[in-house]
């Protein structure tokens, strides 16, 4: 369970996204010419594939093959739709839950809360395009598989993702251990989004403005942070006892 798989060459990555696999993140190399590079592009902004453009050593540094320019990871795994699992869960008849992650670089801390959040039916993990940790083989190992069943939805602009819930009629709930107010004493049995940030940077400015909540767990030592799968994971089980005494 080691690197992804490379696709490079312009036809050969052309015919992948033809093809609708899906791509992880695709490099292309500065002043790329001719008409087959300007098709590839065309073709990477039609599908909204995010690629990179970057100077030629870095392109021989991913492979020493005749890339031709273009260097693409294959993904592990195929992304979902965020309005159509949002749609599906309101049709179930289910209280959504989902978790965004914004910016968490770690394949490991990744593939954890994936983990929980799966073992916890969240419904979806969502993900940026950019400055997030791939959905990798190492990813999906370190969730021990939860990766293949938890959909995963990759969005251009998380604040637009948020709104777009937000205006779906769900609470938009901010994680930081800046906020005043205990996760323990705040609703969680309503449709929810809960918004987890890296452990360096926290939630961007943006998004913590948008939330309708912010929400910290509640410490007691000297330390007062928590590894962000850590607290992924206790904020999830919150949810879940909340839900389950309403049922009661």
């Amino acid at each position: 369970m080691g690197k992804p798989s490379l696709v490079y060459g312009i036809h050969a990555l052309s015919e992948a996204i033809r093809a609708g696999k899906t791509l992880e993140r695709v490099f292309v190399q500065q002043g790329l010419k001719g008409e087959p590079a300007r098709e590839l592009i065309r073709l990477l902004r039609e599908r909204q594939i995010p690629f990179t453009q970057v100077p030629a050593e870095k392109l021989g540094r991913l492979t020493g093959k005749n890339h031709q320019g273009v260097v693409g990871y294959l993904s592990a795994i195929d992304y979902a739709l965020l309005n159509n699992v949002v749609q599906q869960v309101y049709e179930e008849g289910q209280v959504p839950l989902f978790i965004m992650l914004d910016h968490i670089t770690d394949v490991r801390n990744l593939g954890a809360i994936a983990r929980t959040a799966e073992g916890l039916g969240a419904h979806a993990l969502i993900v940026p395009e950019k400055g997030s940790a791939p959905v990798s083989a190492d990813a999906i190992k370190t969730s021990a598989g939860a990766l293949h069943y938890l959909p995963v939805c990759r969005e251009k602009n998380l604040l637009r993702a948020a709104q777009f819930l937000k205006d779906a009629g769900l609470a938009v709930v901010a994680c930081t251990e800046k906020a005043e107010k205990s996760a323990f004493h705040t609703d969680m049995n309503r449709p929810l989004v809960l918004i987890l940030g890296s452990e360096d940077a926290g939630i961007a400015r943006e998004l913590l403005s948008l939330a309708d909540e912010q929400v910290k767990i509640p410490m007691a030592g000297q330390v007062q942070s928590l590894n962000v799968s850590v607290a992924a994971g206790m904020m999830l089980y919150e949810v879940i006892r909340q839900r389950a005494s309403a049922r009661r």
